[in-house]
């Protein structure tokens, strides 16, 4: 179904892509600092379900839309910076509430603290990264063999799920070192509100390089 040498070839290409540190990972390690390794994961399971997005978008033909227009591209671009920079804002308020209240209450403040949609957030935030599109629609049509029985469209979507699959356990070992970093400064009591503001730091860079 599957030409063997591209195969292998996009195996090879996928994994450096997936472990060259990247907006994604940093995306990865600020919910690990900032809510622990399951929070992490939950990001690695986003990423992973927007790629599979991204590949349904590139084989209907939506990632060459945006490829063409460039209003489509712009627009998109600015949702994805927007929601980067609200998800910065949001973690840095959290933190200066959590620092205002007495720290005897950090235990409670901490069970109290409402459960977010991480999952969803990664996903969002992969889904609306124009450049993640293009890199669908650039990236994966080099491995397509014209010369198999398998329809083109056929193995476009088939490398497009390959790749997210092949990134989940790399992304799983950046969250796995970035817990082990984090559990060092969770120790120390001012550490928790510093890896927040951390974190939230990096979102809104994240934006801003979105953005440029």
């Amino acid at each position: 179904m599957l030409n063997p040498e591209y195969l292998f070839s996009f195996a090879v290409a996928s994994f450096v892509i997936a472990v060259a540190p990247g907006p994604s990972n940093a995306f990865l390690m600020a919910q690990t600092f900032t809510n622990g390794k399951n929070a992490g994961m939950q990001s690695a399971l986003g990423f992973a379900l927007g790629g599979i997005v991204h590949t349904l978008f590139a084989v209907i033909g939506l990632s060459a839309i945006l490829k063409a227009s460039e209003t489509a591209y712009t627009t998109v671009q600015y949702l994805g910076a927007a929601y980067l920079a609200y998800l910065g804002v949001v973690t840095l308020k959290d933190t200066l509430k959590n620092q205002s209240q007495d720290a005897s209450h950090s235990e409670q403040i901490e069970a109290e603290k409402p459960r977010k949609n991480v999952t969803f957030q990664a996903m969002m935030t992969e889904v609306l990264n124009p450049k993640v599109a293009l890199f669908f629609i650039a990236f994966i049509p080099q491995f397509v063999d014209t010369s198999l029985d398998a329809s083109t469209t056929l193995q476009l979507a088939l490398f497009g799920l390959l790749y997210p699959i092949l990134a989940f356990p790399i992304d799983c070992a950046y969250v796995y070192g970035g817990d082990k970093i984090a559990e060092y400064f969770r120790a120390h009591p001012q550490a928790p509100i510093w890896i927040d503001r951390i974190s939230g730091g990096i979102f809104i860079a994240l934006a801003v390089n979105l953005l440029l």
